[in-house]
């Protein structure tokens, strides 16, 4: 039967991972970071974020500038929980999800959401948002940087002795969102199958 992909119209979504307090990133941590929002705009993906300060804010902050779509996803259930109990921003972002689920929920909410994960200068939390990436199988852009965030994570896959071919490493942000792009685009194509029959839809994992 012949098959027709009926989900190419669907934009790609992108997480930005990173630390909401970037004192240990780098002097040019926030440049870097607002050059890889641009390109997840760029190259026609939406950005989506935890709604945070630091690294994911300036890339929140560059999609913008692009003229893209920022989401971000709070751990606060409603606005004033948002600004007022977490003391988390409402800059540049289109649309905030308020999941109520505080940050570990928030965090698993966020990298199922995504269609692939970025992961930039982060601490604790970053690495939190990794490992749930990594057990779902996800695509993983790891950004190298003037950070020890990806010297940590290889460790982390090292030590664990469960490598995956859906973890990348680059340190330019053009190059690494294009590579996750083509990992989104094969893993679709494998996962979404829709025949030209719309009574008798088929998917295949």
């Amino acid at each position: 039967m012949e098959e027709d992909v009926k989900h190419q119209n669907l934009k790609a979504k992108i997480c930005v991972s990173g630390a909401a307090e970037t004192g240990h990133c780098g002097p040019n941590a926030l440049e870097v970071g607002k050059e890889l929002g641009r390109e997840v705009v760029r190259q026609g993906a939406v950005l989506v974020t935890g709604a945070t300060t630091g690294f994911p804010l300036w890339s929140a902050a560059g999609a913008k500038e692009a003229g893209g779509v920022s989401i971000g996803l709070s751990p606060a259930s409603t606005e004033r929980e948002h600004v007022e109990v977490y003391g988390l921003p409402l800059d540049y972002l289109d649309l905030i999800i308020y999941t109520g689920f505080g940050y570990s929920g928030r965090n698993l909410l966020l990298t199922r959401t995504s269609d692939a994960v970025i992961v930039g200068c982060g601490r604790i939390g970053t690495i939190n948002e990794f490992t749930i990436a990594y057990e779902d199988g996800k695509p993983v852009g790891i950004l190298e940087g003037e950070w020890a965030t990806d010297e940590v994570l290889k460790e982390i896959m090292d030590k664990s002795h469960r490598q995956n071919d859906k973890v990348i490493f680059d340190s330019d942000p053009k190059r690494l969102v294009s590579r996750l792009l083509g990992m989104i685009s094969e893993s679709r194509a494998r996962q979404y199958r829709v025949y030209k029959n719309p009574d008798q839809p088929s998917f295949v994992a």
